[in-house]
């Protein structure tokens, strides 16, 4: 349930629209929903402003429709991470709605997100980044962030960042996803006085080691201001861009 919807229901009874148990019944599924093989918390939105997401891997389509369903009775919009294009085909048949982003590996079922608010800026360093960095800008674009995205812009060639000095300087929030040495973050935190989230990526040669070069140089950078996710978290950079975005 959103706030806003249980301060309807509220009114409702306050404004004797609604008796006490009709809105007992509207309740009833609070604060979770067992479907027997998982339990949804319909209270995640009322305590943390957005709505549960759901992580595709390891899901086969049958229960993954059964909880967009459950989240589309209830009128809450639904985020899929981790969603592979074969179980996203399936799913549209049941969920024509539904939206996928094939790179990003995410789909969203619920009204296509506006303008968007704010700023999250998505830097990414070279294209083989770029699922991550998807992931993320879809991920802080349907909490309700406006987002940019500029790609490829690593510091192999750093020249190719300063026309986005810009955006640095009007965002709230500014996620740098990067693999190899993992040096973009601390170059793009030197340059804002935004929050800076990076986000090591698991793109590399042998040393790179699957991620933990990128992540050790982003954890032990100088710059201040700088905050790192675990490896390929393009979900968990993009949740808390929209978080801090939504604060201001």
């Amino acid at each position: 349930m959103k706030p806003e919807s249980l301060r309807r229901l509220l009114s409702e009874v306050a404004a004797g629209r609604l008796t006490p148990e009709q809105a007992e019944t509207k309740l009833a599924f609070l604060p979770f929903e067992d479907l027997g093989f998982a339990r949804i918390d319909h209270h995640r939105s009322l305590r943390r402003g957005f709505p549960e997401a759901i992580y595709g891997e390891g899901k086969d389509t049958s229960e993954m429709a059964a909880i967009l369903r459950a989240f589309r009775s209830r009128g809450v919009p639904a985020l899929i991470t981790r969603l592979d294009a074969g179980k996203a085909r399936s799913l549209k048949r049941s969920l024509p709605r539904l939206t996928y982003h094939a790179k990003a590996r995410l789909a969203y079922l619920g009204e296509a997100p506006g303008e968007g608010e704010g700023l999250v800026l998505v830097v990414s360093g070279g294209t083989s980044d770029a699922p991550v960095a998807q992931e993320a800008a879809w991920t802080a674009r349907y909490l309700g962030a406006r987002v940019e995205v500029i790609a490829d812009a690593g510091v192999a060639g750093l020249h190719r960042l300063a026309p986005a000095l810009p955006l640095l300087r009007e965002a709230r929030v500014v996620i740098a996803v990067a693999g190899m040495e993992g040096a973009l973050p601390s170059v793009i935190a030197g340059l804002t006085g935004a929050l800076v989230i990076g986000v090591p990526t698991s793109v590399g040669f042998g040393v790179q080691d699957h991620g933990k070069t990128p992540l050790f140089a982003m954890l032990a950078s100088c710059v201040p201001g700088l905050v790192v996710v675990n490896v390929d978290a393009g979900f968990s950079a993009g949740y808390a861009a929209a978080v801090v975005n939504k604060m201001r």
